[in-house]
């Protein structure tokens, strides 16, 4: 059974059109993370599940009703925000409790509720304080819980670790993770950090310009993106794209050939995008690859592993290597060796994935 289900959606501000007919269906208990660059439309699509922004055409549904025009307040939908959103003058037990006393829930029922996602969230020691007094990770938390509190049906997250720093992040997605796979509650969480998509997500939507570019689990995602966008976007870093040109073996990019798989004879001379993935490449040959020269420009130390910082031609490249504990024998790197199994290719003037064949 869909839990939000969103069909033809359009956002306009007059004449100004931010979400262009969007389709997307998210299933009973499932994670779906919206993701991709600020002014993509993916908050805005959240705030029209909610309830917080007017749907200006199409029809979204959450477990078989429509929704269009019906008051947030009646959704069952309980949403996350990027501030917190507490009442500062109250303490933690009172900020979770404040819905269900609006709800005229009865106070034993509050207590034992309050008591049992407290423990859940490992905020009972703190139930007595305010939020002035509770770290960042701990803020989050309560209002996390504040919508725990109400059982809702659908999860609303509008980046909700942005406001922390990078443990804290580490730290709150796995909490939110472990979260998720307890209570099972169906989930769509908006961030624009791709790691924080590629971790959360059962599946992930990629967006841009208002418009959907790719629906897939992180590692379709990750391994066989729709078009050079979600290749650029995805990764960290993002996958390495160069301008080349198919041969009767290969595709021809500056002064190398690069080994594809698949035939590719019938399109010689066709302009494309070859896409490589950082951690894809090796620093010695190993089975059928080709060898890629660059110029190294920058060694940067990440402990096991470091970036190498490249040219191509007019190129910009990185590649990872694994130090094993030096990077001394990294500095003298001249080229790279691509598995041929491992390299995409897009079309040139669409950026589209293509898939030539075996």
């Amino acid at each position: 059974m869909s839990g939000v289900n969103l069909s033809g959606i359009v956002k306009a501000y007059g004449a100004l059109q931010v979400v262009h007919g969007i389709d997307l269906t998210v299933a009973e208990k499932e994670f779906v993370v919206l993701v991709g660059p600020s002014g993509c439309g993916k908050s805005t699509t959240l705030r029209m599940i909610a309830g917080l922004e007017e749907i200006t055409a199409g029809d979204l549904t959450i477990y078989g009703r429509r929704m269009n025009r019906v008051a947030p307040k009646d959704r069952d939908v309980a949403m996350v925000f990027q501030n917190y959103a507490l009442y500062p003058h109250l303490n933690v037990a009172d900020n979770m409790a404040f819905g269900l006393r609006i709800r005229k829930m009865p106070k034993d029922e509050i207590k034992t509720t309050i008591d049992d996602v407290a423990e859940i969230l490992g905020l009972t020691p703190y139930l007595d304080r305010r939020p002035a007094d509770l770290s960042g990770g701990q803020r989050q938390r309560v209002a996390m819980g504040r919508a725990i509190v109400r059982h809702p049906k659908v999860f609303l997250f509008d980046e909700p670790l942005s406001n922390l720093d990078a443990k804290l992040r580490t730290q709150m997605r796995a909490e939110i993770k472990r979260l998720h796979n307890r209570l099972g509650v169906t989930s769509v969480y908006v961030t624009h950090d791709q790691v924080e998509a590629m971790t959360l997500a059962d599946r992930i939507v990629v967006m841009n310009d208002g418009r959907i570019e790719q629906v897939g689990t992180p590692m379709e995602l990750f391994n066989n993106p729709a078009n050079t966008f979600v290749a650029g976007f995805l990764g960290s870093p993002p996958m390495n794209q160069m301008k080349g040109r198919l041969t009767e073996t290969g595709a021809q990019v500056g002064d190398a050939e690069i080994k594809i798989n698949g035939s590719v004879a019938g399109h010689a001379g066709r302009d494309v995008v070859v896409g490589i993935r950082p951690e894809h490449v090796t620093l010695t040959d190993e089975g059928n690859s080709s060898a890629l020269p660059i110029n190294l420009d920058l060694v940067e130390p990440l402990g096991s592993e470091a970036l190498l910082h490249a040219r191509h031609g007019d190129d910009q490249l990185v590649f990872k290597a694994d130090t094993n504990g030096d990077i001394s024998h990294l500095s003298g790197v001249t080229s790279v060796h691509v598995p041929s199994h491992l390299v995409k290719l897009f079309d040139a003037e669409t950026g589209r994935a293509l898939n030539l064949g075996a």
